[in-house]
């Protein structure tokens, strides 16, 4: 017979969640032919926590606000006693939400993360000194927790070879001063095939916490569009695998193709009780709708970036599969013809990306790189991140375009990091780790806004990647670059002189004996 604990938590589900949940719960501990069933199904995120101790490793799924588990979040904030965590997801949320409550709570010690982003709290934590932070390229975040959770103990990978990755040179911890005071470490280097890969170690959690579209109490799950992101690779690696699920439902509702996550990986299930939040709704451009979002700007700004854009767009060829980067490039297909048929890879998970949606029509778990709301195109696919950067690594990408900070003679990219402010590797390490097989093209205006030049001989910030770019695209020209010889001016904008460009252009270049109008 049931003890008389499994019958009150019986009751507790009853009462919380009605009949449906509870039913599920009490059959496994029925006194019937059916009591050895197995049941993972909790009444609470409290029951599901109850053991969770101080100091644990917490592997946590979410892209942005996308997927992100914040029942189990919410219930970790309940219990101040749970803290100096070790926190590991590609991004801590926002200043109030996701992750970020616990970092405001003072409850995650450490942050092994992709991103910063627009969280404000993380990134004055970390400059200050009150988190510890290990900044890692999206793709080797993916894969780190991708290989913990198949024994893997250690894999080597392109991303992030020629930068203070691989040098050592990244601060780990700060001081309240802004100074640093721990740094992280070199990382052994060997040479495959004339390659250069870096050795990283797998990360093992205490506990994940995963969120699903659907669960059973089995523990199967299934995501759903872009809200798979971290969440699978993330919950076949702890010791302890926590899932808040939206619907909760009897075994065999989720169809076996429909399973992304077995059960075997999965040790609790609770229901879903958080309302899910976007953090940039993004709306197709209205012009009879003034509060449309205004992605190229206006006056001056507008005609520079359009000007851009609208070269960008040539570097589609049909059939390509391509990766737009934050900003500038996430345009460019709105100026490609309709003769040219282009896949659109998101390195959150998605092959197929669609233009952004009509306002009012934006789904909270449809978001891209950007953490901006999009739509799919007719023949589309979604999955986890260690799968879309696989793709990646593995040059099925043709094209990637990126914005940047700076970029060299020589074709070193700079774009995650200026003095005094961090945003975060994101997956741009990965995205340009394999230049041989994937064009990398730069959008940027030519100077940044106190005038200084953009294409520099050297690059004065942390470089995301050595000799990887080849072609530069600006408001006053195109340049391609050969990493051995240097740039090639190639293409010139109406109404700007040769000397113009040499005067913005801190890096010499050669004009090229046909020298092309910019179109």
């Amino acid at each position: 017979m049931p003890s008389t604990a499994l019958r009150m938590r019986t009751l507790r589900a009853y009462a919380k969640y009605g009949s449906n949940h509870a039913a599920l719960f009490a059959r496994a501990f029925s006194a019937t032919s059916r009591r050895g069933e197995i049941n993972k199904v909790y009444p609470s995120a409290s029951a599901a926590l109850a053991d969770m101790k101080p100091n644990s490793t917490l592997l946590c799924g979410g892209f942005g606000l996308c997927g992100v588990p914040d029942t189990l979040i919410d219930e970790v904030l309940a219990k101040p006693e749970i803290k100096g965590l070790t926190a590991v997801s590609n991004n801590a949320g926002t200043d109030d939400s996701g992750l970020g409550k616990l970092l405001r709570s003072k409850q995650i010690r450490k942050m092994i993360a992709s991103y910063i982003g627009e969280n404000k709290t993380f990134e004055t934590m970390y400059l200050t000194g009150e988190v510890e932070l290990e900044l890692t390229p999206q793709g080797t975040l993916a894969e780190r927790c991708a290989a913990g959770g198949k024994g893997i103990p250690a894999f080597y990978t392109p991303a992030g070879f020629g930068t203070v990755v691989q040098t050592g040179e990244l601060p780990l911890r700060n001081t309240p001063a802004g100074e640093p005071a721990e740094f992280s470490y070199p990382k052994d280097v060997k040479v495959f095939d004339g390659k250069s890969y870096l050795l990283e170690h797998s990360i093992k959690g205490d506990y994940a916490f995963v969120k699903a579209y659907k669960a059973d109490r089995l523990g199967n799950c299934q995501f759903r569009l872009a809200a798979h992101n971290f969440n699978g690779a993330m919950g076949r690696n702890a010791k302890v695998t926590v899932v808040e699920a939206e619907h909760i439902v009897e075994p065999g509702e989720i169809p076996p193709e429909a399973v992304h996550l077995p059960g075997i990986y999965v040790t609790r299930v609770i229901q879903s009780t958080a309302a899910k939040n976007i953090e940039k709704r993004t709306w197709a451009k209205d012009d009879a709708d003034p509060e449309a979002k205004k992605a190229l700007g206006t006056g001056d700004t507008a005609a520079k970036r359009e000007r851009i854009v609208r070269r960008a767009a040539k570097e589609f060829k049909n059939g390509m599969y391509a990766n737009l980067g934050i900003g500038m490039p996430m345009l460019a297909p709105g100026f490609v013809g309709a003769d040219v048929e282009v896949q659109l890879q998101s390195e959150n998970g998605i092959l197929g990306l669609g233009p952004y949606p009509r306002k009012g029509a934006e789904d909270a778990d449809l978001i891209n790189a950007g953490k901006e709301t999009v739509t799919l195109q007719a023949g589309a696919a979604v999955f986890g991140s260690e799968e879309s950067f696989g793709m990646i690594r593995s040059g099925r990408i043709d094209l990637t375009i990126l914005g940047a900070m700076q970029v060299s003679a020589s074709g070193d990219l700079a774009n995650w990091m200026l003095p005094g402010k961090v945003k975060g590797f994101g997956g741009a390490m990965d995205l340009v780790s394999n230049p041989a097989a994937t064009k990398v093209v730069v959008t940027m205006e030519h100077t940044d806004k106190k005038g200084n030049a953009k294409i520099v001989k050297q690059c004065a910030f942390p470089l995301t990647g050595k000799a990887c770019v080849s072609r530069i695209i600006t408001e006053l020209g195109v340049f391609d670059v050969d990493f051995a010889k240097g740039l090639t001016l190639v293409e010139i904008a109406d109404g700007v002189t040769v000397e113009e460009i040499k005067s913005k252009t801190e890096a010499p270049f050669a004009v090229a004996e046909d020298l092309k109008p910019m179109l």
